[in-house]
């Protein structure tokens, strides 16, 4: 899974690329009123000539051109037709369909409709993960994928450039959350925060292999055929993938969990208890859940199936808990999505080389697992998610404050809150994993990525929008959302050292805490039974 987070971002960060802003000038027709300076005086629409002109200076020569009628004034027309500065790109999506002027707004389409396949995604894939299983999903979305994202590199107009990126974007959270919460799920809960945040290393470091790859290939149709080539490993890949036996034993399916635990116990050398009480276990696990699963011929109507629907996605709201901890995720995901793809997107807004800018910004994320996995292990997760967004507060909004003679300084402060937005949008699925209980995770986690592509798919727009001229805007935005972000987790309570919630009942405090017990727990129960804790040979790593 990790190197599936290594071909992800160089597709949901194409637009940076791909289509960038690039400098134009308006290619005039023959008829244009000639002159040597770039900027002219209007009046209602129109002006007399260089003689008798009004000093508005409101024309745009790079999106407009003057044509002189046979009385001697000068009308405004809009430009049809451009030439493009191509010093620093041979062909760019900007240039190839002349998203300037009046389209200029399309550039921030090209990305944003990624984002809004993402959001759509992520709402409809929630309810097949946890209905068909992780590894189906993974499958699906990931051989779509690689399809999808060779067919783009041909496509001949802009609307099927952006129907295949909003394709793209449907299938972005099926593999990334799914697979994020499959490995995860098998993950033992001491390592469970360093392969968590070890998985978006890989993002990172794919982030910035992506600016070295753009560099290279400054054509965006061979850049994204080059970026689609890694995906045909990962189809090999899935082979060794297996199914998450925590969710095979949560909806019953408890051969297929314990023949999945046999196979750990292969790879890891420990010896599993018999068969029948690994079993007896499960069984367990499975009557505690909320959401009974229908298998039987006799519960196939379709008034059964639309209430099974409608009872999975409610159940997020049904219970206070689970409430409190969807609305804080989604709050937290939508915030940590405009920070990491916004700040990621921003070279233009601070008029600095896209290469450089996206490169740094890869390499900046990747010291963050080193950096936090033992900070997070000894403060817990709440107190450093809360601490990042606190950071990146901070630095976003001190940097309007920044002359532009240092500019220097400036891309530093908006690295810094990159850097703290990252380590805090990554942090926070391996929170809200921890969070939601087994049975409604991936519900969940996709609702809250739900909101993460709100997020993500407003950013372009905010970037693009304030360009070069107004840069501190954004700034002041990202960072008066990373305040709100960091605030509202104070009610959540802190994860470290827990064992995963199987059920909504685990989570509400409704069953045995000795049935889900923290690491101390376990010891003490071990040392009062006689058990060394440290023989691992003869504990199951129970779905419990």
């Amino acid at each position: 899974m990790s190197y599936w987070f290594f071909i992800l971002p160089m597709h949901a960060i194409a637009g940076a690329f791909m289509a960038p802003f690039v400098e134009h000038t308006c290619r005039q027709p023959p008829d244009a009123y000639m002159t040597t300076t770039t900027t002219y005086t209007l009046d209602s629409n129109y002006t007399t000539n260089s003689n008798g002109s009004l000093p508005l200076p409101n024309f745009d020569a790079s999106c407009n051109y003057l044509v002189e009628e046979s009385d001697g004034r000068l009308v405004e027309e809009p430009c049809t037709d451009w030439d493009f500065d191509n010093s620093t790109f041979i062909s760019t999506v900007t240039s190839e369909f002349q998203l300037v002027c009046g389209r200029k707004y399309l550039r921030a389409t090209y990305q944003s409709m990624y984002m809004f396949g993402m959001l759509v995604g992520a709402g409809s894939t929630a309810f097949f993960a946890d209905r068909f299983g992780r590894w189906l999903m993974i499958a699906i979305s990931t051989m779509s994928y690689t399809v999808i994202a060779f067919v783009t590199a041909w496509l001949p107009n802009f609307s099927s450039l952006l129907a295949a990126r909003f394709l793209l974007g449907t299938m972005h959270p099926a593999s990334l959350m799914t697979g994020y919460i499959l490995v995860l799920e098998v993950t033992e809960m001491k390592m469970r925060s360093v392969i968590g945040l070890t998985l978006f290393t890989s993002w990172a470091i794919g982030t910035s292999v992506f600016s070295g790859m753009a560099y290279l290939v400054r054509d965006w149709r061979w850049l994204q055929l080059f970026a689609s080539l890694p995906g045909l490993i990962f189809i090999f890949l899935l082979c060794i993938l297996g199914e998450s036996p925590r969710w095979l034993a949560v909806v019953g399916q408890h051969q297929r969990a314990l023949k999945e635990y046999k196979r750990a116990a292969v790879w890891n050398k420990v010896t599993l208890p018999p068969d029948h009480e690994i079993l007896e276990m499960m069984a367990r696990v499975q009557q505690q859940a909320v959401s009974t699963r229908k298998s039987n011929s006799s519960n196939k109507s379709l008034k059964i199936i639309v209430r099974n629907i409608l009872h999975d996605f409610t159940v997020l709201m049904r219970t206070s808990k689970v409430r409190l901890v969807t609305l804080v995720m989604c709050v937290d995901y939508l915030v940590g999505a405009m920070l990491f793809f916004g700040l990621t997107l921003g070279a233009s807004a601070l008029g600095v080389d896209p290469f450089m800018y996206v490169a740094i910004a890869g390499i900046m994320e990747i010291p963050s697992t080193t950096i936090q996995i033992p900070i997070i292990n000894y403060f817990g997760r709440k107190k450093v998610l809360c601490f990042n967004y606190g950071v990146s507060a901070v630095v976003l909004l001190t940097q309007p404050l920044i002359s532009n003679d240092l500019k220097w300084l400036s891309v530093t402060l908006v690295m810094i809150g990159k850097f703290a937005g990252s380590n805090a949008f990554n942090l926070t699925f391996l929170y809200s994993l921890e969070l939601f209980p087994t049975e409604i995770r991936s519900q969940g986690m996709n609702v809250a990525m739900t909101s993460s592509r709100i997020g993500g798919t407003i950013a372009p727009y905010i970037i693009n929008a304030v360009d070069s001229t107004y840069p501190w805007i954004s700034s002041v935005f990202f960072g008066a959302a990373s305040a709100v972000a960091g605030l509202v987790l104070l009610p959540l309570w802190e994860t470290l050292n827990t064992r995963l919630p199987d059920t909504v009942a685990d989570l509400e405090g409704l069953t045995d805490p000795l049935q889900n017990p923290t690491v101390e727990e376990e010891e003490k129960l071990q040392a009062s039974s006689g058990e060394d804790p440290e023989n691992k040979k003869s504990n199951l790593p129970t779905p419990c």
